[in-house]
């Protein structure tokens, strides 16, 4: 209850368009997919992701360091990674163990014998997107544990897509695809709850000032 009434206090400190805009955004937010980039190189690659999985409301985005280990660019980010929760893991393997723990099929994006084609993908299942490095794809270790394959369909020359641009194609298709099924997708009401809290708390100035006066 407490916490009902801190929240409660704590949107009094919020525009009403701002309160209607977390509501809104909420409301068609998932976890059913999630995503994870393999050892990206190319910073604004990384940064492209986050905030294409804003756009399309993916809550959360893996990023996995083993070699390449830096900041998100918070110029092509756009302000993303401030209201999408990034996990981050040093190796691929912790990065799978965790995902699959959680229940997720590990879905590697890129051609292979026994892939399916983006249009074919069975969006009902609890799904994780995996993008490898630029130039090396992904490694041998996320191929060798994948559950399945998926590829976009070219027709042209080129080969292949930058990894942003392959990640905007795969997630605007998915979940577009998700929101027409009877799958329950939506976040929880506990996780709507504490992700209210958690933008509140990004948003307010003094925030854990104002905090300690509702206590008092």
């Amino acid at each position: 209850m407490t916490d009902l009434k801190l929240l409660a206090y704590l949107e009094g400190y919020l525009t009403e368009s701002r309160k209607e805009k977390f509501s809104k955004v909420l409301s068609q937010r998932t976890k059913h997919f999630t995503v994870a980039t393999e050892d990206v190189f190319q910073l604004h690659n990384t940064s492209a992701v986050i905030r294409s999985c804003d756009v399309f409301g993916i809550q959360e985005v893996n990023i996995i360091e083993e070699r390449n280990s830096k900041r998100i660019d918070r110029e092509i980010a756009m302000g993303a990674q401030k209201w999408v929760d990034l996990n981050r893991f040093g190796s691929v393997k912790d990065c799978m163990a965790d995902l699959k723990l959680n229940g997720y099929q590990i879905v590697a994006t890129t051609p292979h014998t026994n892939d399916c084609e983006l249009h074919e993908f069975d969006v009902t299942k609890k799904s994780c997107f995996f993008f490898g490095r630029e130039t090396e794809g992904l490694s041998e270790d996320v191929l060798n544990e994948a559950d399945c394959f998926l590829k976009i369909p070219m027709v042209g020359f080129t080969e292949s897509l930058n990894i942003s641009v392959s990640a905007a194609i795969i997630l605007e298709h998915v979940t577009t695809k998700l929101r027409k099924t009877n799958v329950n997708w939506q976040l929880t009401e506990e996780e709507i709850f504490e992700k209210r809290l958690d933008w509140i708390k990004k948003t307010i100035r003094s925030y854990d000032e104002i905090v300690q006066r509702f206590y008092m």
